[in-house]
């Protein structure tokens, strides 16, 4: 475990050190969000923070891991993501060029043998070869993964906060499990977004962009498949979707309700559920940690379920859950009944 400390600091200070100058790159270039109906901040903000989390974690893994065909895909697929998010930042893609641009990036690090071949028989003992199957189905969890981190972007330091959970949980997974490639791609990965947060928590003062928060989801999706590749598929790929419980579900509400509604099921909008809890009295700040608080139970059930199994998780899941929705109800009943006397005192 102390073994990959240096290598969670590396990649800390790192991003923690290059953020503030490109902070200042992108304010000089003009290269801002403007306030808009969409956001929740009222000024401009500097974007292209993900360039620092993305060099961040590079620096560290080729300094630390030989350099083979998987961490070649992982490195130029994340170089392509990127490249797409900071277009996307500059000048506002449609949709389609977008996801032609991901599924370009899952076909580059395919390429380079970063591939769902097998999967846990979930009737019965061994492993079901996916032979063609694997290409669709790792395509769909590279794109789907990109876009998930993507669409959970939406709170000052939401995104960079969950991802590093999650990446916390797929180290705690391969480490466990002897992975030592994987390991240190899933710790330099919370290392950088880490080191990215302090600037990016509320009130930010740099926004990683449509960039950062790819590249976050891609190398999210990238090291569950090495981790997938080199042991139990079905756990490997089941820790970042346990994990990203709530933008999972997130996202299939906002899907469901953009189609009923008669709207592009990829057009924006304010109905996440971090907006939710804004609206229904919790600060920017206590949106946030809650959302951190539930993805850090769900993550460390997933590390619990993989060494555990799945019966004791899920009496350790009930309590947790338990209790995450007893102080969050405490904490909206009390900011309810404050409004209220607010309320009152105006009148």
């Amino acid at each position: 475990m102390m073994t990959y400390v240096p290598i969670l600091l590396e990649a800390l200070i790192i991003s923690l050190v290059l953020t503030p100058i490109i902070r200042k790159g992108a304010i000089k270039a003009g290269l801002v969000y403007m306030p808009g109906p969409r956001t929740v901040h009222n000024r401009p903000m500097p974007v292209m923070g993900g360039l620092a989390i993305f060099v961040a974690l590079f620096i560290t893994v080729f300094h630390r891991v030989d350099l083979g065909q998987d961490i070649l895909g992982l490195f130029l697929g994340g170089l392509i993501v990127l490249a797409v998010g900071m277009w996307d930042d500059i000048k506002e893609l449609r949709p389609l060029p977008k996801l032609i641009g991901q599924i370009g990036a899952a076909l580059v690090a395919m390429g380079f043998g970063v591939r769902i071949e097998f999967i846990t028989n979930p009737f019965g003992s061994g492993m079901i070869y996916l032979g063609l199957w694997g290409i669709p189905l790792t395509i769909l969890w590279i794109v789907g993964m990109t876009n998930l981190v993507n669409f959970l972007d939406g709170l000052d330091g939401l995104a960079a906060g969950v991802s590093t959970i999650a990446a916390f949980a797929l180290f705690f997974v391969a480490l466990s499990r002897g992975q030592a490639v994987t390991s240190i791609l899933a710790i330099a990965l919370a290392g950088s977004a880490l080191g990215f947060l302090p600037y990016n928590f509320n009130p930010a003062s740099i926004f990683m962009g449509d960039a950062g928060a790819m590249a976050l989801g891609f190398t999210l999706a990238v090291i569950s498949v090495e981790g997938a590749l080199k042991g139990a598929a079905t756990i490997a790929l089941a820790v970042p979707m346990f994990t990203l419980g709530v933008p999972i579900f997130d996202t299939i509400f906002s899907i469901v309700r953009r189609v009923h509604s008669g709207t592009p099921f990829y057009q924006a909008d304010k109905g996440h559920i971090h907006h939710h809890l804004i609206n229904n009295g919790f600060s920017h700040r206590g949106a946030v940690m809650l959302i951190y608080a539930i993805t850090g139970c769900l993550g460390l059930m997933a590390v619990l379920m993989a060494r555990f199994g799945v019966t004791l998780t899920g009496y350790i899941l009930v309590a947790l859950s338990l209790s995450v929705i007893l102080v969050s109800s405490r904490k909206l009943w009390s900011s309810r009944i404050q409004a209220k006397q607010k309320g009152d005192m105006e009148t």
